[in-house]
């Protein structure tokens, strides 16, 4: 029995010893006279903890200059925006809240939207830990703990010509069916319903 308890004292030490706190920071933009740009991770004593390699951060995507536990960039070598965190790990791609314009999303209660590589919608709390894995074809940010989710979608581009191609193509989204979810990602409902029926039902607001 003692030998039980022994072990279990020793995994749970072995655990919590190899879990690293997450550690808030921020980023801050030095200019070098040049059109390159220098970021600098400055923790919350204002100490510069490291600076990034500017081959790799082709920009930063600010929505405020307030510390966090991941900040967004756009990537030198591939498309989109990515979150890292204080060691530079990709945690995940940020959703883009407009077409052919970089504008990431935004922490909503406490919840961002990102995306996988098929474009499905999940969720990441504020410490950039995935909370909601992707799995929606649409979904808005969380307002009073409900996002409305769409299925059966399809893009509805803007203009008929030829003369918007490309990435700057824009459109809207109809889908088929539409529903909601709660703070844990769980269907509270969905069917043949419009949007605007869902957000009144539960009294959603755009922020």
């Amino acid at each position: 029995m003692k030998a039980i308890g022994t072990i279990i004292f020793l995994s749970l030490f072995l655990t919590s010893f190899g879990q690293k706190e997450a550690v808030p920071f921020k980023v801050e933009v030095r200019e070098t006279g040049t059109w390159k740009m220098i970021f600098e991770l400055v923790d919350t004593n204002g100490e510069v903890i490291k600076t990034l390699d500017t081959s790799r951060y082709a920009s930063i995507q600010l929505n405020n200059q307030d510390y966090g536990y991941f900040a967004v960039f756009i990537m030198a070598d591939t498309q989109g925006m990515f979150a890292i965190d204080v060691d530079e790990n990709i945690l995940f791609e940020v959703f883009n809240q407009e077409v052919g314009v970089p504008y990431p999303d935004e922490l909503m209660e406490g919840k961002i939207r990102i995306v996988d590589n098929d474009d499905r919608v999940g969720f990441a709390n504020e410490f950039g830990q995935v909370v909601i894995e992707p799995q929606f074809e649409v979904a808005t940010s969380f307002n009073k703990g409900k996002a409305i989710i769409g299925r059966e979608c399809r893009k509805i581009p803007w203009h008929n010509d030829d003369d918007e191609k490309g990435d700057c193509t824009h459109y809207s989204i109809e889908c088929k069916e539409y529903g909601y979810i709660d703070s844990k990602g769980d269907i509270k409902k969905i069917g043949q319903y419009t949007f605007d029926q869902i957000q009144e039902e539960i009294e959603w607001e755009i922020k």
